[in-house]
């Protein structure tokens, strides 16, 4: 809800005649809190409503976290726009103020995701990683009540709901790559209406695009719809695309990393370069499961 109220607010300042309504949808990834979401099945689990809404013009536009989206989309829809990224790393939130360097070892770290969940483990493997699953509220609290010892969340949600203040540390890319557009949203419109895909067009963010452009040709190349964990993170400067990938086992056990630097025009094929290198440097023995 907070990221489609900062679109709404964005959108009222470019159509100031224009009434927007909010029409509030539960996806099953909000219903069912009580099981891993690689076990849900993963991507889409918080996507599939909001687009049958709009397959059925019951909505006009949908507003999603970026990560979220799966790398085929429904036929028929489109991203009309990717909005300017919010602070792109994860954050890690601690019940004592200790950065992930001061946890002290056996302490909990909860989160719902492999991808962060196995970047931990390699970099503190005497670490104990948690399951927390919830809105941030609740992860928040199971963190305050000692339920766990750290949580390590999306640092742009908690930008967005004013929460900035909990994070404890801003992990680097060098500890924890982001999923892949993490931090930037998605506004999924119809592909035959033009008047709305005109319309969310100018929150478009380019920079951002072609980021993302990037991040998510690596994904495709890697077969981003399995669970094995995957991190990208692109950023543009001066005209140049900087790409980092990594591919792990869960446990953090292996870990292939690489990284790749090229014009922002080539952004596409800079990603499937990126997801060939890591192939080569063993990523597709972790994804056919061959390295335990």
């Amino acid at each position: 809800m907070a990221q489609t109220q900062d679109v709404i607010r964005q959108l009222n300042g470019k159509y100031p005649e224009v009434q927007f309504n909010i029409k509030k949808i539960t996806t099953q990834g909000d219903v069912i809190t009580n099981k891993p979401l690689p076990k849900l099945g993963g991507k889409g689990l918080f996507v599939k409503e909001l687009e049958v809404a709009l397959i059925n013009s019951e909505i006009d536009f949908a507003v999603h976290s970026f990560k979220d989206l799966p790398t085929e989309l429904t036929p028929g829809l489109i991203v009309g726009a990717i909005t300017k990224r919010v602070d792109p790393r994860d954050a890690l939130v601690s019940k004592n103020g200790e950065t992930l360097d001061d946890l002290p070892p056996g302490s909990t770290v909860g989160t719902s995701s492999p991808r962060r969940a196995s970047q931990i483990l390699a970099y503190r493997p005497d670490l104990e990683i948690v399951d927390l699953r919830g809105n941030l509220d609740t992860r928040l609290r199971k963190v305050n009540t000692g339920e766990v010892d750290a949580a390590v969340l999306a640092a742009a949600g908690l930008i967005r709901l004013g929460l900035a203040d909990k994070i404890t540390q801003l992990l680097s890319p060098e500890i924890c790559l982001p999923a892949v557009g993490q931090g930037a949203l998605a506004i999924e419109v119809r592909q035959d209406n033009l008047e709305i895909a005109d319309m969310v067009k100018v929150l478009n963010h380019e920079a951002t695009n072609q980021a993302i452009c990037a991040e998510r040709a690596c994904l495709v190349h890697l077969g981003g719809g399995c669970n094995v964990p995957i991190g990208v993170y692109g950023r543009v400067k001066e005209g140049t695309i900087i790409l980092q990938g990594i591919v792990a086992c869960p446990d953090g056990n292996h870990v292939v990393r690489s990284g790749i630097n090229g014009d922002v025009n080539m952004c596409e094929g800079l990603g499937h370069l990126l997801g060939r290198r890591l192939l080569a440097l063993g990523a597709d023995k972790i994804l056919a499961g061959e390295l335990a």
